[in-house]
Parts: structure tokens; sequence; C-alpha cells
């Protein structure tokens, strides 16, 4: 140990005689001696608390599991580093002690550094990244948009803190809200549960007790060191972050600091202020885009009802005067008026004469009728006397052909036809009520000619006419007790003897 540069001025005779010293020059002489004990030291710690100043110097601390040191690093050093601090990192710093009278501390000024492995606190915080992303928490799907204007804020922070009154003070800048804080601690031990019962507690929330149920959460903490945000690392605070129903924006550290909250969240803000800023818009912008937008809106409307207004007087000066027009269309249709009347009595006179041309050439349906009946009976002589000759031209031809049958052996086909056709013609001759005559039947009608059924009806007096075979005719008297004939009767045709069936021919035997 270096000797006390005072003793000399502290050995004097008496108490009273000590020299008394000044806060200043009590610190100069501290730090001379620090310094010169320790001008050359080499120290391993864990980087906390890491930050670079807007100068370009390093500012950070040192620690292991029992004591931490402040360390300083010079802008002109630092560009001369060959790794970039960071949090959690574990380091071997080579340096100088020295003390800073302004704080009465010791730091450590640093003139290089090397690392000397992962520190375990961030080896720790890597590992649990792991685990809850391959698990999905961090996945973007689960992400959730951010309401545009939430009626009601839930804020997870610590209500003594100066983050409260940053995020209220850009809340009522922007678009005052309604607020729901949840206090809890932020740093040390229990706050990690503390923070997951905040979120989940606004998750649970139905409204139906005069609470409102939160549109956004945001959980919200300052700046710190690695070890003052490890709440927000823990497992707990994540998991309930990710299950949340609501969407959440977490707000810890600042820009440069990163929690596993940040990964889970529906959004994360840089600084508590910043999620303010995220959370609502500002009122006044939202006033003045929507005057803007209903002026223009007014603007548009009335420009699009002048244009309209100048198309419709455009149109109206093309369109002509509506009295000269139902004017003119009167005078037309008095006009197609007559016209119509005169065409219409035209088209009769025209009409009629061609009916009379038409009746003139049209004769008279009795001698049509007279007509049709000469053309009747000359077209029912021509095809009796047709079909006489038709009749004997197919004898002549069935003789022929009979003979030549028979003259073939097949007499018996052609006796079975003849007998056939003789049964034909005696079956025809039978449907005729003269055949009926000729059997003896007589035929009895009136004086109009009408067939007389029944003596039902007949009067005493009454003329009828008696018809037999032949066409031989009688007039009768009836009398009420029997007929007298009129006239004297004409001689009585006797009726032919049938004619004797010919004896059947016999039949030639097989040819083979």
């Amino acid at each position: 140990m270096t000797e006390n540069p005072f003793a000399d001025a502290f050995e004097t005779p008496g108490q009273h005689n000590q020299p008394i010293l000044s806060v200043s020059e009590l610190s100069g002489a501290l730090k001379r001696t620090v310094e010169d004990a320790f001008s050359l030291v080499r120290v391993r710690g864990e980087i906390s608390g890491f930050k670079r100043a807007a100068s370009g110097h390093l500012y950070l601390a040192l620690k292991d599991d029992k004591a931490v040191m402040d360390g300083i690093c010079w802008k002109g050093v630092a560009a001369k580093l060959d790794l970039k601090p960071q949090d959690g990192m574990e380091v071997i710093c080579k340096g100088r002690l020295t003390t800073f009278p302004g704080r009465s501390k010791y730091q450590l000024v640093i003139e290089s550094m090397e690392l000397a492995g992962e520190g375990a606190l961030l080896k720790l915080l890597e590992d649990l990244k792991r685990k809850l992303a391959a698990e999905g928490l961090f996945d973007q799907s689960r992400k959730k948009d951010i309401p545009f204007l939430p009626k009601v804020i839930g804020i997870v922070t610590s209500p003594t803190g100066a983050v409260i009154r940053d995020i209220m003070h850009r809340l009522n800048d922007r678009f005052p809200r309604h607020v729901l804080l949840w206090p809890c601690l932020v740093q040390g031990k229990g706050a990690a549960e503390k923070i997951a019962a905040g979120i989940d507690a606004f998750n649970k929330i139905d409204g139906l007790n005069g609470v409102p149920r939160p549109d956004l959460i945001i959980v919200a903490r300052g700046g710190g060191s690695l070890e003052d945000l490890w709440s927000f690392n823990e497992e707990i605070v994540v998991r309930a972050a990710a299950n949340s129903d609501i969407p959440l924006i977490s707000a810890v550290g600042h820009e440069t600091d990163t929690t596993l909250i940040d990964f889970a969240s529906d959004k994360r803000a840089p600084t508590p202020t910043a999620a303010a800023e995220m959370a609502v818009p500002v009122r006044r912008e939202l006033l003045a885009q929507v005057m803007d937008d209903g002026t223009r809106m007014v603007l548009a409307m009335t420009r699009t009802l002048d244009e309209r207004a100048i198309r419709v007087q455009s149109a109206a000066r093309g369109i002509p005067n509506p009295e000269r027009m139902v004017e003119d269309m009167t005078q037309r249709l008095d006009d197609r008026v007559e016209r119509f009347a005169n065409a219409m009595q035209n088209m009769l006179q025209r009409q009629s004469m061609q009916v009379a041309q038409l009746a003139s050439k049209i004769p008279e349906p009795r001698q049509q009728l007279l007509n049709a009946q000469e053309r009747l009976a000359g077209r029912s002589g021509a095809l009796l006397s047709g079909y006489h000759s038709f009749i004997q031209n197919k004898q002549s031809r069935f003789d022929r052909t009979a003979a030549l049958v028979r003259r073939k052996a097949i007499d018996d086909g052609v006796e079975r036809s003849k007998q056939r056709l003789n049964s034909l013609s005696a079956l025809l001759e039978s449907y005729s009520y003269k055949g009926v005559l000729q059997r003896g039947f007589a035929l009895v009608t009136d004086e109009k000619g009408t067939a007389v059924t029944s003596s039902t009806g007949l009067e005493a007096g009454q003329d009828l006419v008696i018809q037999f075979a032949g066409n031989d005719k009688i007039d009768v008297l009836v009398n009420g007790q029997g007929i007298v004939p009129s006239i004297k009767p004409s001689a009585v045709v006797k009726p032919k003897p049938k004619p004797k069936a010919k004896p059947p021919v016999k039949e030639q035997g097989s040819l083979f």
C-alpha cells in the first residue's frame, strides 16, 4: 500500500494542531492515491446499463454476483474496440481506476475490452426466447390490430413513476380517453407476477359491474439495466401478453432496450410516450381532417350541382317550346284524324265493291246443288259401268287363270276362290233391300215415301204404297179394319227359282 501523503501533516503534538482540509483537497488526495495504486488493472465482469452518449463516450457498469463497478470508455478508445458492447455480455476490461470527485465515486477508465464469455443473464434470456418462439408465441399471425380510437385504455405500470405521468400527458394532448390504471411493481421480486396479473385482470373485465372493459392495454416502464427490466423477460409475463384477447402495446425501457414482452405484444413502442402516441390519434388533426373533408365535400357537391345546372340550361336551349310543340302535334293529330276517316270510308267502299264483284261470281246454291247432283249421277253411272266392265275383265282373267291353273293341277285353289267370290257376291246382294223383296217380302211407304214399319199412327183413309220385287207397286187405302187395294193389282211376278247348286268338282289328286 502506498503511504498516506498527509501522514507528516497529521503528526502533531496535539489534536488541536491537526490541519483542516477542504473537501476538494481531500478528494484530490484520494484521487491521486487511487490512480497511483491502481494505474493499470484488468477486471472481468458482466456489462449492465450500457449506453452510448451523444458525444460518443460509452458508459456502463461491470458486475458480478457481489459487487458493481462503474466504467467509462472515451470516444477515441471506443472507436478502436473490436466488439460492440451489449448488456449481459461478459468481458475483460483493461484500464485504470480513478475517482469522480463530483459524485464521490470511483470508476474504471477502460482502455481495451475483450469478450470473456456469454453472460449468465443473457444466455438465460436467449434460451427462454428460443423456447417461447418454438411454441409460436411470437408468430405474426397472433398479432391483433390496434383500434384506431379506443374508448377505454388500460395501463399496467407503477403509479408513482414518471411513466404514467408521461402517458397521461401525451393522451391529454392528443385525444383524452378514459384510462384504467393497474398499479404494480415494475422491478424487483414479485414484479413479474403482478404485471401478468394486471394483464389477466383487464381481460376478465366484462363491463357488467360498472367498470368498462378496455379496448387497449399498455404495459409500460422506464429505462434501466438488464436486471432492472428483467421482470418483463419472465415467462409468466410473456405468456400473459401473448394470451391477451385485448390488443396490447409494450413500452418497456428506451429504444435500445428489448425485452421478451416486445415479441409477444401486438405492437412495440420504443418509449412509453410513443405508446400513448400509437394508442390515439391527434384530436385536432382529426377535427381538421373532418372539417377539410367536409369543406371538400361541400365544394365538390356545389361544383357538381353547378355543372349539372349548366348542363340542364344547355340542354334546355336545345329543346323547342313545349306550347308550340303541343300546337304542332294538335294540328298534326287533327289532320291525321281527318285523313283516317276519309281513308276508312274509301276502304269500306272498295271492300263493298269487291264483295259485290265476288258475290256476282258465286253461283246460286240451288244451281250448285243441281250441278253437283248431275255430276254425282254421271260419276255414279260411269263408276257402275266401270265396275261391270272391271268385273267382266276380272271374270275373264279369272277364267283364263282358272283354266291355266286347272291345267297345272291347282283346280282346287281356283274352286275355293270362286266359291269365296260367289259367297261375297251373294252377301253383297243380300245387303240390298231388293234382295229382301225377292225373297217374298214387301216395302210399305206412305204418300211421302217414308217407310211404314208399324200400324201405330195409321189413320183411316190414308194412302199407302206396297212395293214388291221387280219394281211391282200397288196403292192401298187404310179403312180401319184392313188394307183395301185402291187399284187393281198387277200380275204378281213369281220369284225366280233359286239356281241349283252345282255338284262339287272332284279334286285332282296330288301330283307328288
